[in-house]
């Protein structure tokens, strides 16, 4: 199959999904891009593997606002086999005709020129994605190149660009009765780290994108001309079956919330499920709000009052002492709020919390008005979710005596630390660091090798607790997590939890290379991410490299991290005694088998240690990887084993 066959899409419709004037006039000029190239961070996020994938999403997310507004329900995506990537769309096309101001065509202005686009025009699009509307032009900018085609008016436009310069006029290179934008660029090895895009990540979105929109069928294909088709009918009732596949859901299916108030369209799905946790999954124009806003607001207030209103109407809660809170509704739940805004206003950190003031009244007010009238024709199911809440506000009166009685025998809030913490003699937290060691004997080496004035060592005794699996008043009784809040400082809970009271500015969890090791370390990962997910997100999880191997040969030692780089350091030995090398390997099952030197000199020393950086850049991803490893379900923990065994490079059973 020859490369233009493997691109060439399906053909598009020839008669508009809906029609609307969208020409030169919808294109406005902000600025211009001259510092891109020198500051892509500020455009992008970074020049590694999140940003270079955030061109991906910066074009297709153009793709996705022809769709919002009725003009698009395909997008193609191909990894192509030189490392570049195509977009293709069945959208209006780019316009191309002269814009009356620049007197250069709007497809150059658009590729070429910030903020140049139809999203800044309200007559070209009513709701858009994306957060600056400044896509296309970046990605030119940071591309080695890039070529777009346009098929609209019965021709095809082409132009293409070198590093941001087009290198051409748009010029006609053919006729079709066929619309829509085609886009596809190289990036720049001389910016970006890395210019490998990972298919699995550019997946991850686009499957995202296709539950976000119901209409829309997208393909990504990869380089050998392998395919994936995501089209989901069900919409977001889709996305809440697929992030629960590894729990057992209360409900039947989905509970669905649809509703339009003053030009805001409000979508919700949500679903009970046995878990302990809960997992709001929120959106603008089909930007994912990691920080919430007011639209997660307003679904929790509604979510609270109308089932607390039904619960005390159908005399549900006559066998609890307690008042249902809002937290009570959260555990078990998983929702996808989506709202469709025309003027999002976003706020927070990293611009991902909507701040619209009444975006939350017109949640709130959908919520009310349909979870109502879903509840009185459906008593069994809301009977099911009361009987789950009520079970959550006793565990949550039951953490509650928990909490009070740890702190009274000072071991959440005190001035003590636990007295098996050797802690460090500095008191910068941001030259800290806590190494959270699997035993006494690697806690023993890693004490004696450390560095006492920034390392501080905290060894565990056994496995501490699955809390996938365990109500938080269990968590907060099992020693070993007592031990790692008090150690932290950061306190714990919603209310109390702050990452700013954290003592140490790195906190590495070290544990033996074998099966006892990687459960540890996923049973520690799997609190972190449940119960202090925002350190993560800090960047202030890591895990230790410790070495596989030592290989000797006389007086030459070396390590090797991993089978080929011990087989590669073998040869080099063999060769430099020309075969006449007496070699000995020692397997590393545990740290306690290292020396103090050992230990700091390959693991713990700054200089040389190597440190993986713990990270969530899909929070759905996370959590059903979480869920099936450390869930009840055995079926899709098997099914997840098998198919990642091949991907296996350290196991030691």
């Amino acid at each position: 199959m020859q490369e233009d066959d493997i691109l060439t899409p399906p053909e598009s419709p020839k008669v508009p999904l809906a029609e609307a004037s969208y020409g030169a006039t919808n294109i406005q000029v902000l600025d211009g891009i001259e510092h891109v190239r020198m500051r892509p961070a500020m455009y992008i996020g970074d020049i590694h593997s999140r940003g270079l994938h955030h061109l991906v999403y910066e074009i297709v997310d153009n793709s996705i606002d022809e769709t919002l507004g009725g003009f698009n329900d395909y997008i193609f995506v191909a990894l192509n086999i030189d490392g570049s990537v195509t977009v293709i769309d069945h959208g209006r096309g780019i316009p191309v005709d002269l814009h009356a101001e620049k007197q250069k065509s709007a497809l150059e202005l658009v590729m070429t020129v910030i903020g140049a686009g139809g999203k800044f025009d309200k007559g070209a699009y009513k709701v858009s994605g994306g957060l600056h509307g400044v896509g296309a032009s970046v990605v030119n900018a940071l591309s080695e190149w890039c070529e777009v085609e346009v098929s609209r008016d019965g021709n095809i436009y082409f132009q293409r660009y070198e590093r941001g310069v087009p290198q051409c006029g748009v010029k006609i290179i053919g006729s079709s009765d066929q619309r829509g934008t085609k886009t596809t660029f190289m990036p720049d090895n001389t910016i970006f780290k890395t210019t490998e895009f990972r298919k699995d990540i550019i997946v991850d979105r686009m499957r995202e994108l296709a539950f976000l929109n119901k209409e829309l069928r997208i393909i990504v294909q990869d380089s050998e001309g392998e395919q994936e088709v995501f089209h989901y009918e069900g919409g977001i009732k889709e996305f809440v079956l697929f992030t629960d596949q590894n729990r057992i859901n209360l409900l039947k299916e989905p509970i669905y919330l649809y509703g339009e108030r003053d030009s805001t369209i409000v979508e919700i799905a949500l679903q009970y499920n046995d878990s302990y946790q809960e997992n709001v999954f929120s959106y603008v124009n089909n930007i994912n709000t990691h920080e919430g806003g007011t639209h997660v607001t307003g679904f929790r207030k509604a979510l609270t009052r109308t089932l607390n209103a039904y619960a005390q109407k159908n005399d549900l809660l006559k066998n609890l002492k307690l008042a249902l809170t809002g937290d009570d509704f959260k555990e078990g739940l998983t929702a996808v709020i989506s709202v469709k805004v025309a003027e999002p206003q976003f706020e927070g950190q990293t611009k991902t919390k909507l701040g619209n003031s009444e975006t939350q009244s017109t949640v709130e007010s959908v919520v009310n008005e349909q979870l109502a009238e879903f509840a009185e024709s459906n008593p069994n199911v809301l009977k099911m979710i009361i009987e789950k809440v009520k079970g959550a506000a006793m565990s949550r009166e039951a953490a509650r005596k928990a909490k009070e009685l740890t702190r009274r025998k000072s071991v959440l809030e005190s001035s003590g630390l636990p007295g098996k913490l050797a802690d460090c003699s500095i008191n910068d937290p941001e030259h800290c660091e806590l190494y959270i060691v699997e035993g006494d004997s690697a806690g023993g080496s890693a004490k004696q090798g450390r560095d006492r004035s920034f390392q501080a060592i905290l060894p565990l005794k056994g496995k501490i607790l699955n809390v996938e699996k365990a109500r938080l008043h269990k968590m907060l009784e099992n020693e070993e997590i007592k031990t790692i809040i008090l150690a932290l400082g950061t306190s714990f809970g919603e209310e109390e939890f702050s990452v700013e009271k954290l003592r140490y500015g790195k906190i590495i969890i070290m544990t033996d290379a074998d099966v006892d090791g990687a459960h540890i370390r996923t049973l520690l990962l799997t609190f972190f991410f449940r119960y202090m997910r925002s350190l993560i997100e800090a960047g202030r999880v890591f895990i230790a490299q410790p070495p596989l191997y030592l290989v000797k040969s006389g007086k030459d030692q070396q390590y090797a991290w991993d089978d080929d780089e011990r087989n590669s350091i073998s040869e080099g030995m063999k060769k430099m005694q020309k075969g006449k090398a007496n070699i000995h390997i020692q397997r590393y099952k545990g740290l306690g088998e290292m020396n103090p030197e050992q230990l700091w000199s390959t693991t713990m020393d700054p200089a040389h240690r190597s440190l993986l950086l713990v990270n969530v850049q899909n929070a759905m991803e996370a959590d059903q990887v979480f869920s099936t490893l450390m869930g009840d379900k055995v079926e899709p923990r098997r099914e997840f084993i098998e198919k990642n065994a091949r991907y296996v490079r350290r196991l030691d059973v």
